[in-house]
């Protein structure tokens, strides 16, 4: 296997300014196309984008905002050209916000990632992203496809199954949430069968130190990607464990949060991303996301960007078991349960696994509200009833307690 997937990979500064002046005066041009950004960027002059600096002047797009837009314009808010019937897929993320997406070409860009991580021709990745509704799945399918790799699309749950399957096909790579594979791990040992995985391309969550050295005791070498189904694949690590590299199809930038200012290399601040997607071209995208700039190139030779990757969120938005719960989906829970008085989601570890709580304020007693947590949070949580006036007034309806460092 190549040590780089393509040039892209090793240009020099000069190289890189050079590529980025002829790149952003295309991508604006070509943002100004659709309604919604012809509107935020039409006192822009393509011409004169032509370097980070110039970048930072322009406006920044918040999910809030395009999430409105889609439901003003469905389904894509006015933020591309391109009808729905022109792509090849139309997914539903929660919010709901809706993003398209294409079978081939690598559309999202996971191959980088995927032959960073050592992937390619004969192995057999076992894909455990959903493939129902949100893109996962259909992401590192796309990866996998760009290295020459095999499929089997596992999706999520039935973990029996999952064994049964990785034993009888001898997967080689699992891709999925983090700690999803030590639940495929453990049931294997309980069923006394032993798997073939020799690496993990893990996303949709944070990978633990502790998690990272169970896998490689294991003889799992595992390696992680932050993507998201709006952007595609944002940045990866590769062998060197150092950071992560900034993929070659985005511009990263690193602001203070809720603002569009560019912090210092190194201190931590919100994650604004401008894709180089013609079909679907985000400029100064806000992720939500918390991370930092890293000195430097990368020991292993590739030269773009580095950064610390997901530091958690700058809103209280979390991710919990791979899936976003946001403040509104907390705000919907209460409005359905009028004896409710206020509500929190605590996100938590126990062992190597997510877990997630929720307190209600409320006379009531505990019953009934496991299902309307269920539909409006789209995960299963404790629900714990507290009295009235007993949760902290710091506003916040999320916390995240999980660590890390």
């Amino acid at each position: 296997m190549a040590a780089f997937y393509d040039d892209l990979e090793t240009r020099d500064d000069d190289m890189r300014a050079e590529a980025l002046a002829h790149a952003l005066p295309a991508a604006i041009s070509r943002a100004r196309t659709a309604p919604a950004l012809a509107r935020l960027l039409r006192d822009v002059d393509p011409a004169s984008i032509i370097d980070r600096s110039a970048l930072a002047r322009l406006p920044v797009i918040r999910k809030a905002e395009l999430s409105e837009a889609q439901r003003r314009s469905p389904p894509f808010g006015g933020y591309t050209t391109r009808l729905a019937t022109e792509f090849d897929h139309v997914f539903q993320s929660p919010g709901p916000i809706y993003e398209p997406g294409r079978r081939d070409g690598d559309w999202w860009r996971l191959g980088r990632f995927l032959h960073a991580s050592g992937v390619g021709r004969g192995d057999i990745v076992q894909n455990c992203f959903g493939y129902h509704l949100t893109p996962a799945g259909m992401m590192f399918e796309s990866g996998a496809r760009a290295v020459d790799a095999a499929v089997l699309p596992a999706g999520t749950g039935q973990t029996e199954l999952q064994v049964r399957a990785a034993v009888d096909i001898g997967t080689t790579c699992y891709a999925g949430t983090p700690d999803f594979l030590k639940v495929i791990l453990d049931r294997a040992d309980e069923m006394e069968e032993q798997l073939s995985f020799t690496r993990a391309v893990v996303g949709g969550g944070a990978l633990f130190p502790s998690l990272r050295q169970l896998y490689a005791d294991r003889g799992i070498v595992t390696r992680q990607c932050y993507a998201t189904a709006d952007l595609g694949n944002i940045a990866y690590e590769t062998d060197a464990v150092d950071g992560m590299v900034v993929d070659e199809g985005v511009i990263v930038e690193i602001v203070r949060p809720g603002t569009g200012d560019p912090v210092p290399d190194g201190e931590v601040g919100e994650v604004l991303v401008t894709t180089l997607n013609p079909d679907y071209p985000l400029v100064r995208f806000a992720t939500g996301d918390l991370s930092a700039v890293l000195p430097g190139t990368s020991p292993c030779g590739r030269t773009n960007m580095r950064i610390k990757g997901w530091m958690g969120r700058a809103d209280q938005t979390t991710k919990i078991k791979g899936m976003f719960v946001r403040p509104e989906q907390v705000a919907a829970l209460v409005a359905r349960h009028p004896e409710i008085a206020r509500a929190r989601v605590i996100a938590d570890r126990e062992g190597e696994m997510d877990v997630m709580t929720v307190q209600l304020e409320t006379i009531a007693d505990g019953g009934g509200y496991a299902a309307s947590v269920m539909d409006t949070l789209k995960l299963r949580a404790e629900v714990q009833v507290v009295p009235v006036g007993s949760l902290p007034n710091d506003g916040k309806v999320i916390e995240d307690r999980r660590r890390y460092d």
